[in-house]
C-alpha cells in the first residue's frame, strides 16, 4: 500500500481464503467436513424452520440450475427422506463446483458451526495476521471482512484460532448478503453502511477481479499473492505478498 494514502485510509477490508486464511484450509479441511456432514446435519435438523428454509431455498436454486442447463443432481419430491437426500446431494454437488449461492454457504456455515463448538474445527490465519490487526488497530483503522462464506462461519474462523481469539479486532463483517464481490456496486453498499467515503478504504484480496471491482467503486485495493516471496517494501504496482507490507508503522 502506497504510503501516501496511509493517513486516508481508516478501514481495512479484508478477504478470507487466500489473504487471511491459507486455502488449502478452505479446500481440505471446512469443504471436506461440510460434504461429510451434510447429511447428518440435515437429519437432526430437517424439521427446524431455519433448516426447512434453507433446503426450500436450495431447492429453488436446483430449478434454476436446471433450467439454466446444469447438470446438477436428481432432486425428488416425494417423502421428507427424499427430499432431505436429494438436498444433501445436491449440497455436495454445490461444494464440488464452488458454489457461491447464499443457501449453501449459509448451511455449511451451520455445519461448521457444530464442528468449531464441539472442537473437531479450529479457524487458521497465516502467522501475519494476529500481529498486523494489532498493528491496525493502534493506528485507530477499523478491521472489517468481505467473504463470500457467511458470516457466521466468518465468526466461527476467527473466534477459534489456536493462537487466539481475534473477533474483538473486526468491527464489521460481509458477506454475499451484501452483493457478489465481482461487482462494484456491492462496494459501494459497503461504505454507505459504514458512513464512510470509499478512499477512506482498503481493500486486500487474492483475486483480481474482485481488486477491480473495489477499484471501479473507487476503493483502495490491493492484490494479496501469498504464492510469492515476500517484498522488503510496499509493491508500486498494488500487489503486496504479507500483511506486514501493509501499514508497516
Amino acid at each position: 500500500m502506497p504510503s501516501g494514502h496511509s493517513n486516508e485510509v481508516r478501514v481495512l477490508l479484508l478477504d478470507i481464503e487466500g489473504t487471511t486464511t491459507p486455502i488449502d484450509f478452505v479446500y481440505k479441511t471446512l469443504f471436506p467436513y461440510a460434504v461429510r456432514h451434510v447429511e447428518r446435519f440435515l437429519r437432526a435438523h430437517f424439521s427446524d424452520p431455519e433448516i426447512n428454509a434453507l433446503v426450500q431455498d436450495l431447492k429453488e436454486q436446483h430449478e434454476r440450475d436446471n433450467a439454466g442447463g446444469r447438470q446438477a443432481t436428481a432432486w425428488l419430491s416425494g417423502s421428507d427422506e427424499d427430499q432431505l437426500s436429494s438436498c444433501a446431494a445436491y449440497a455436495r454437488w454445490l461444494i464440488a463446483n464452488d458454489s457461491k449461492c447464499i443457501p449453501l454457504k449459509a448451511l455449511q456455515g451451520k455445519i461448521w458451526q457444530q464442528g468449531f463448538a464441539n472442537g473437531e474445527l479450529h479457524g487458521e490465519v497465516y502467522p501475519d495476521v494476529p500481529p498486523a490487526f494489532e498493528r491496525w488497530r493502534k493506528q485507530e483503522r477499523q478491521i472489517c471482512i468481505y467473504s463470500s462464506g457467511s458470516v457466521l462461519a466468518q465468526q466461527q474462523l476467527f473466534q477459534t484460532l489456536v493462537s487466539g481469539d481475534l473477533t474483538p479486532y473486526i468491527a464489521a463483517y460481509f458477506d454475499t448478503h451484501t452483493g457478489i464481490k465481482t461487482v462494484a456496486a456491492s462496494y459501494t453498499k459497503i461504505t454507505t453502511s459504514l458512513g464512510r467515503s470509499p478512499r477512506e478504504f482498503l481493500f486486500v484480496s487474492d483475486a483480481t477481479k474482485e481488486v477491480e471491482a473495489a477499484h471501479s467503486a473507487e476503493m483502495h485495493a490491493v492484490l494479496c499473492d501469498r504464492g510469492a516471496p515476500a517484498s522488503p517494501q510496499p509493491n508500486p504496482a498494488g500487489t503486496i505478498h504479507t500483511f506486514d507490507e501493509i501499514f508497516p508503522s
